[in-house]
């Protein structure tokens, strides 16, 4: 779907002039919005656990209404029997996500008599989601016991208080909860912005639409992200549903005083959100039930070139059929620095390069220009907008981005207690930047939001979130798409390749031997690695290939010349 600009789709029909918005194009009939327990998503695999079961006993009761958590149909209407009517009104399931181990789970009885009862469960959690779709692994495995209090009726056993939420194991997680993009734009209104948040796969459309319009992106984030739609907006159905691939968003007539270019930015935002889904390709949006007749905005993709970039004896450029397809203005001034590490920008005339000599480097079409000479600096990063980061490698706090001329800009670092930073990468839209550090002596990887004004120059990060740590340490980490992180751990015949999706789950397979460097390409499933004796292969699907000999530097690439929409 997307492209170098990216297009998006509007569904319209016939004309139709509201009174009060002069000015406003909208079309289409109206159309009645679904009710509040319509759920038109119908994901691939549905869970339909039991309800109570004739002479429960109290921990049998508390067993089922946790198995009941994955059956998200009617509200969790299934886990709603075993409740008494107040608890049914009070327990509030969107409240977030256990998910654990379930041979770990124990429940046992507290208190009893023949009337009422009290039942505690102990946990074994991996990871929560809290009531916004955030997902955060569990450090400790510990966790304080759940409480159930229970009542017998005519009809058995019932929960009279139950905490709020749900708890899944793990396996179930995976089938029942999902990972989706909310999108947001970056300062400049130039990119969309993943920030990834887990919903219930059943009625996900609705879900995605309500966070995106009525809510706020997650705190480490949202310095760095504005969105198009106002507090002053919000949905007008409690549904969005999705018909032949079309979802159907109806916003509440508060929307009719944005404005042309503002509504543009809303459609993209939506259609880039629900696509998310797997089962959305285009949005109709409308106002009090009146389709918009609204040309989407456009974003600039962030894929880069498939080929390996990377420096051989032939020089640097892009690798194919085992010749090197040079850069004019680029390349030549780039293999003459004898780099340590170079990374290209998006528009192919600009390369940040640690040279041999250990300066940051930048080369364009103007010849190389040393931006930073202090000692012990590791390899760069440029960001779309021009400006190149750098460090040192034990002054994590001394970051510094320089821009074209003579113009630097201190960032004060939110890597905390770090002594050492290792490797770094902004990501392709320049709102994030990843960061290999020690802090408690151990390798830790983090993420922090690029704070930037309308013109896209930096600030300062925001606060910086812990995404995994390694205790045999890390040397290298690259945006691998939108949302994901790969790292390179571990040294020699124990090295190992890390997938870390932000805002989600982390993998970790075995990397070729001796893996030193990293380049990420544009889906999660595949990434360059280059090995100590100058060979790089590419991750496939499950399994690493041979892609390339005789390289001593893997380049990295932030994005794509501009194309025709």
């Amino acid at each position: 779907m997307r492209r170098g600009i990216r297009s998006l789709v509007l569904v319209g029909a016939l004309t139709l002039a509201l009174v009060g918005c002069a000015g406003l194009p909208m079309t289409g009939a109206v159309h009645e919005g679904l009710s509040s327990t319509a759920e038109p998503d119908v994901p691939d695999v549905q869970f339909k656990p039991n309800g109570p079961q004739v002479g429960a006993t109290p921990e049998q009761i508390v067993d089922g209404f946790l198995n009941a958590g994955s059956g998200p149909a009617g509200g969790w209407a299934t886990a709603r029997e075993f409740l008494t009517g107040t608890a049914v009104d009070s327990w509030r399931p969107d409240a977030g996500a256990t998910v654990d181990v379930l041979s770990a789970r124990s429940i046992a009885v507290a208190s009893s008599d023949q009337s009422s009862a009290t039942v505690t469960v102990s946990l074994s959690p991996t990871a929560t989601v809290d009531g916004e779709g955030a997902y955060t692994a569990v450090a400790e495995a510990a966790a304080p016991p759940l409480t159930f209090t229970l009542t017998k009726l005519p009809a058995g056993w019932r929960i009279t208080s139950a905490p709020n939420g749900i708890v899944l194991d793990q396996d179930l997680f995976k089938s029942v909860f999902r990972a989706y993009s909310l999108m947001y734009y970056d300062p400049t209104w130039t990119f969309l912005v993943p920030d990834v948040r887990w919903f219930p796969t059943l009625n996900a459309s609705t879900r995605i639409a309500a966070a995106l319009i009525n809510g706020q992106p997650s705190p480490w984030l949202a310095k760095s992200v504005v969105s198009a739609f106002p507090e002053t907006v919000s949905l007008g159905s409690p549904s969005v549903p999705v018909v032949n691939g079309v979802a159907q968003v109806d916003l509440k007539e508060s929307a009719l005083t944005s404005d042309q270019t503002t509504l543009s930015r809303m459609q993209a935002q939506l259609t880039d959100s629900l696509a998310s889904t797997g089962q959305v390709t285009s949005v109709t949006l409308s106002i009090a039930g009146s389709a918009l007749d609204v040309t989407p905005a456009p974003s600039r993709d962030t894929r880069v070139d498939s080929r390996t970039l990377a420096l051989t004896a032939k020089g640097f450029g892009f690798i194919a059929a085992g010749q090197v397809d040079e850069l004019p203005g680029v390349s030549a001034a780039v293999a003459a620095l004898s780099p340590r590490s170079v990374e290209l920008s998006d528009d192919r005339t600009t390369a940040a390069v640690l040279a041999g000599n250990g300066a940051v480097t930048r080369v364009d079409a103007a010849g190389p220009a040393a931006l930073d000479q202090r000692a012990g600096l590791i390899a760069p990063s440029i960001d779309p907008f021009g400006y190149i980061w750098s460090v040192p490698h034990t002054s994590p706090s001394a970051l510094v981005a320089a821009g074209t001329g003579a113009t630097r800009i201190a960032i004060s670092s939110p890597w905390g207690g770090a002594s050492r930073v290792d490797a770094l990468q902004v990501s392709r839209d320049g709102t994030r930047i990843a960061a290999l550090v020690i802090s408690g002596g151990r390798s830790v990887l983090m993420v922090a939001g690029v704070v930037r004004d309308a013109q896209g120059v930096p600030k300062s990060l925001g606060d910086a979130v812990t995404l995994l740590s390694f205790p045999a340490g890390a040397s290298d980490v690259a945006w691998l798409d939108e949302s994901t992180l790969g790292v390179i751990s571990g040294s020699g015949s124990t090295a190992q390749f890390a997938t870390v999706q932000i805002g989600g789950v982390a993998t970790t397979v075995d990397a070729p031997p001796g893996a030193v460097a990293i380049a990420g390409v544009n889906v999660p499933t595949i990434a360059r690695v280059l090995d100590s004796n100058g060979t790089v292969f590419i991750r496939s699907g499950t399994t690493w290939q041979q892609d390339s000999t005789g390289v001593s530097v893997l380049g990295t690439q932030q994005g794509s010349p501009l194309t025709s929409p």
